[in-house]
C-alpha cells in the first residue's frame, strides 16, 4: 500500500455502503436464538431422562 490517506479514504467509503439491521430485526434474531436454546434445552434435557431410564432398568434386569 502505497498511498496510507487513500487507502483510509477507501474503508470510509466502504464503511458508508454497510447495511446495518434495524431494532426489529435486531430484536427478532436474539429472541429466535433464544426460543431456540430453550427447545434444545429442553430437547436434550428430555432425551437424557429417557436414556437414564432405559439405563437403570437395563442394569436392573441385568442385577
Amino acid at each position: 500500500m502505497k498511498n496510507p490517506i487513500k487507502f483510509i479514504q477507501e474503508v470510509k467509503q466502504e464503511a458508508f455502503k454497510v447495511t446495518w439491521p434495524t431494532g426489529k430485526e435486531t430484536l427478532q434474531g436474539a429472541l429466535m436464538v433464544t426460543l431456540m436454546a430453550i427447545a434444545m434445552s429442553l430437547f436434550f434435557l428430555l432425551l437424557d431422562q429417557v436414556l437414564k431410564f432405559f439405563l437403570d432398568l437395563l442394569l436392573k434386569v441385568s442385577i
